[in-house]
């Protein structure tokens, strides 16, 4: 069984998913960067700089939530982003941004499912997600929908969690994840599963090699895997 947010619940993953990102939409920016330390900022630009060759003109973002990192894209000029996501609550956050920087004309968020994309085939010249595959229902479906909707030679860029293997990042990793992370996610949150989730979905993710084979079987050529910050992250690459 798949880990979910609310194990008291018989609703499925992605309904679970919504219903927690709607919960703690608000303090969900505040969160992520206190709770990395402000290094989540950096992993986004290094995940951006790898599309930098290929001038992407029209970009998807993936489980965009709030839109950071559709945002960052920008960096690259490309004509049109679109974001999508199955929490409203992320979404109103984000579309607040982007219209605070008169942004509205160049990134669009809309309410969207990862495993059934609204968008023709060989329609986006780019994909990217940030720290939202691990929350896919199915994420083979996930991330064939990504594979049908990318054009020829198109690139996926996939940022997300991983667990660190070397002594002692392992051990502090894992006792900030299980102990200190959950007490200030609820603390600050005012959602008792929402941080517990977390580090439950990070263990339960196929990282690296095992992502890699997974995305290869998709279809993806050329596929690539980035450590970053001691193993705390990756990011994966993978053309069609």
């Amino acid at each position: 069984m798949s880990v979910v947010p609310y194990k008291d619940q018989e609703d499925g993953k992605k309904k679970q998913v919504a219903q927690m990102f709607n919960s703690i939409a608000k303090r969900y920016d505040f969160l992520n960067h206190f709770l990395s330390a402000g290094v989540d900022i950096y992993w986004r630009k290094r995940a951006v700089k790898l599309l930098e060759p290929l001038k992407p003109q029209m970009v998807l973002d993936i489980a965009t939530g709030t839109g950071d990192f559709a945002l960052e894209t920008l960096r690259l000029k490309p004509k049109q982003i679109i974001g999508i996501d199955i929490s409203e609550g992320m979404l109103q956050v984000g579309r607040e941004k982007i219209a605070k920087r008169g942004l509205n004309h160049l990134v669009q968020l809309q309410l969207g499912d990862s495993e059934s994309i609204q968008f023709p085939d060989n329609h986006f010249d780019a994909i990217t997600v940030a720290f939202g595959v691990r929350n896919f229902e199915n994420l083979e479906k996930g991330l064939a929908e990504m594979f049908r909707v990318l054009k020829p030679g198109g690139m996926a860029v996939i940022l997300e969690f991983s667990k660190p293997q070397a002594f002692p990042m392992k051990q502090g990793y894992n006792f900030y994840f299980k102990h200190i992370l959950p007490v200030f996610g609820k603390l600050i949150s005012k959602d008792n599963a929402a941080y517990t989730y977390l580090p439950e979905s990070v263990q339960a993710f196929p990282d690296g090699n095992n992502f890699l084979s997974i995305f290869q079987r998709i279809g993806f050529k050329n596929t690539k895997w980035h450590s970053l910050t001691f193993g705390i992250s990756s990011i994966y690459t993978g053309t069609k």
